[in-house]
């Protein structure tokens, strides 16, 4: 019997840079009630503006080393199938760029900001024992997720590339996913709200963002031996900028694409291979990311 993981991509890359370019498959399968994913994972970015999509930067080239570790619990609401999730992460940025028509050089590491994720499944996907899910087959779930990020990583005001951004964001998401025979097909459109950084480069600014609206599709293939693979792409816009009352033409308007494949290497232990490059960008993040998860699964009678 198989048991998939509920995605934790998107807490993990909220962890790493770019929080609202966030790719992730299978945010809203199934699982056993009472089951625990621990997960481990080391991310890597490079390019152009890795850390803050918005940041004033020019000729970027910022490398992002992360190891992140993370948790999600599967749980009964109220008869469906939900998740409740976490992750903290601890990062190494390194590179250089123009700021203010001036060369910039950073190299700091620290702690990222500590995410949460609550998601629920509200149609075809109920709270199911262990041997329940044993014959459950997947048509077609409607999920919700809501996740939220905390200012509680490192940062310094008189530094314009920090690991945090130094605010609240908040990220409702609805999803779709229908599944014809081994294939899984999947939508999810979602925005992201952004508190505002009171004390922004070079100290004591204010930097609000707009919102930023995305919208998500991808494809899964189930393979033989518990394996899969999916292809995802991703559109997001929005999230100007305003420093102290002025407005930034940092308008986003970006595509990006990834791949993901996972792999069980025992009855409780997988890992996960993640790989995800921008398409398209006409401002903010254009970069590469590189991730490798393990898994460890316990709970709910496994």
């Amino acid at each position: 019997m198989r048991i998939l993981l509920p995605s934790l991509l998107v807490l993990m890359l909220a962890a790493t840079p770019a929080v609202a370019q966030q790719i992730e498959p299978r945010a809203f399968s199934n699982a056993p009630t009472g089951v625990n994913f621990l997960l481990v994972g080391y991310a890597y970015a490079d390019g152009s503006v890795v850390v803050d999509e918005t940041l004033p930067l020019k000729d970027a080239s910022l490398a992002v080393n992360a190891m992140v570790a993370g948790y999600v619990h599967s749980l009964n609401v109220g008869g469906l199938h939900g998740a409740v999730s976490a992750v903290l992460p601890y990062a190494w940025v390194d590179g250089t760029a123009m700021a203010f028509g001036a060369p910039l050089h950073r190299e700091v590491d620290g702690f990222g900001d500590f995410a949460l994720r609550f998601s629920v499944n509200v149609i075809g996907s109920p709270a199911l024992s262990l041997e329940q899910f044993k014959s459950y087959r997947q048509k077609t779930i409607v999920g919700a997720s809501m996740n939220v990020s905390a200012p509680t990583g490192q940062f310094e005001s008189g530094k314009l590339v920090n690991i945090s951004t130094h605010r609240w964001s908040v990220r409702p998401e609805i999803g779709v996913s229908h599944v014809i025979d081994k294939w899984t097909f999947e939508l999810a459109t979602a925005v992201s709200f952004f508190t505002d950084n009171d004390d922004f480069f070079p100290g004591g600014k204010r930097r609000e963002q707009a919102p930023i609206y995305s919208l998500q599709g991808g494809v899964v293939r189930s393979l033989p031996y518990g394996m899969w693979t999916s292809l995802n792409g991703t559109y997001f816009t929005g999230g100007r900028s305003t420093i102290d009352g002025v407005q930034n033409d940092d308008r986003q308007s970006n595509t990006r694409a990834a791949l993901t494949f996972t792999m069980p290497v025992s009855r409780k232990h997988s890992v996960k291979l993640f790989a995800a490059t921008g398409v398209s960008t006409r401002t903010g993040g254009d970069y590469n990311l590189y991730q490798v998860v393990w898994q460890y699964r316990w709970g709910g009678g496994i």
